[in-house]
């Protein structure tokens, strides 16, 4: 079959929902995709290196909090499945690839994930195959990583396999938007890669947002992600210089946030947490010294927000030396080890690098977090041997000091400030001046 009726038979298979989905990585990215495609009629298999994973999958048991059981149960009843079988991937139209793409120990992109995944289904790739990458990275990967690989399958890209580039946009925790509802930039490595991917995306979101090239969308996605991270780089260091004046920042932003126009809150915190914001800035920095660019304004907001949780210990000090305390030997319950409120995700999370360093300090640390009932095992960080401690007035006030790093709506904010003897506060969620409570 040639290039031009290969790449029609494909699309028409695609828009008639006849195709095959498969989707490699079922985390929090890749799941909630799979669910979208399996509801709108595909039918879809998963793949994950993790057993695990797989076996609570087909038991209907979901991992991620805010994806139901009853959805997992409904999706598996009609036409999606998951395996550990990279064979199976032969059985696909189109190859979904939602790895991570985390930094190695240089802080230098580590795209071991990416290749890894790429290099296991080369033996079963087929003419007629879309593959989309969505896993954030540096321009040039799709071009520089993915495609000499599958042309080395004696695949021609463009002409009998076809390739994008479309990064995810998922936002755990956030209800105004759904994987369906949130436009999707796609780049395609030809314009015939570019009218496959359209049409594989097109039945399962409600706006898909062309441009010319994989490199251009790789570079969106990370504009994105440095745009958030940059400005919550400077948001932090309005808060040293705001905390040093004794002006409190959430009144100034709250202020700020009446102008309708030109201005766009952004909240400090703790430190930058989840699979994104600390990490894909790096890419683009890593990428640009090929390039003989210096990327300074974007590396001054990564040294800023990486030092936010040392001035978060400097101001628990400070709390403890209120009580005639110090650190060392002190007990200390950390409110939220999730990265932001209302999830259970974890990567990245500043409250981890916090326990840490109290804990390297001679602090006796516990935690709470409504969504984490045990602490897991985590790339990269200690381990702790915890689990989350009951919130009651009894257990607050058995702390010298409670730390608020994540902001759960579902924390009893009063009893918590009545109760305990000391509050150091990341969140500003206590707007009332009181001795007791310290901003952070």
């Amino acid at each position: 079959m040639n290039s031009v009726r290969l790449s029609v038979s494909l699309v028409r298979k695609l828009e008639s929902k006849e195709a095959v989905i498969g989707i490699v990585g079922l985390g929090y990215v890749g799941l909630p995709l799979v669910l979208r495609y399996a509801e709108v009629g595909y039918k879809v298999i998963g793949f994950d290196i993790d057993p695990t994973k797989v076996m609570k999958l087909a038991a209907g048991e979901s991992y991620i909090r805010h994806i139901s059981r009853a959805r997992l149960e409904s999706a598996l009843s009609k036409n999606f499945e998951a395996t550990t079988d990279f064979s199976r991937s032969r059985e696909v139209d189109a190859l979904i690839l939602c790895v991570p793409t985390p930094l190695d120990d240089h802080r230098e992109p580590d795209l071991s994930f990416v290749v890894g995944t790429v290099d296991s289904l080369l033996p079963y790739l087929r003419e007629g195959q879309v593959m989309s990458l969505e896993s954030t990275t540096y321009p040039g990967t799709t071009d520089e990583e993915l495609f000499p690989r599958i042309e080395s399958a004696g695949l021609k890209v463009g002409e009998d396999f076809f390739l994008v580039y479309s990064p995810e946009r998922e936002d755990p925790g956030n209800n105004n938007f759904t994987t369906s509802s949130i436009p999707k930039v796609c780049g395609g490595y030809s314009s015939t890669c570019l009218d496959v991917g359209l049409a594989l995306y097109s039945k399962v979101i409600d706006q898909l947002v062309p441009v010319s090239s994989t490199r251009a969308a790789e570079m969106t996605k990370l504009l994105e992600n440095i745009h958030r991270a940059v400005n919550i780089g400077l948001v932090n260091e309005m808060k040293i210089v705001a905390d040093r004046m004794e002006i409190d920042i959430h009144e100034v932003i709250r202020a700020a946030a009446t102008k309708p126009f030109g201005f766009v809150p952004y909240y400090p915190g703790p430190g930058l947490g989840g699979h994104c914001i600390p990490i894909d800035p790096f890419y683009l920095t890593w990428k640009a010294r090929e390039y003989g660019v210096s990327t300074r304004f974007i590396e001054l907001a990564g040294e800023i927000n990486a030092s936010m949780p040392d001035y978060v210990i400097a101001k628990v000090t400070d709390a403890l030396n209120r009580l005639r305390k110090s650190v060392n030997g002190s007990t200390i319950l950390i409110l939220g080890i999730a990265y932001k409120k209302n999830v259970d995700d974890m990567r990245e999370s500043p409250s981890v690098v916090l326990m840490e360093k109290l804990r390297a300090l001679g602090a006796q640390v516990s935690y709470n977090d409504p969504y984490v009932p045990v602490f897991p095992k985590l790339r990269g960080h200690a381990h702790f041997d915890l689990s989350s401690v009951p919130l009651t007035a009894e257990s607050v006030a058995s702390y010298d000091c409670v730390l608020l790093a994540t902001d759960h709506d579902e924390y009893d904010y009063e009893l918590i400030r009545v109760n305990a003897h000391m509050i150091v506060d990341t969140r500003g969620r206590y707007l009332e001046p009181a001795k007791s409570v310290v901003k952070a």
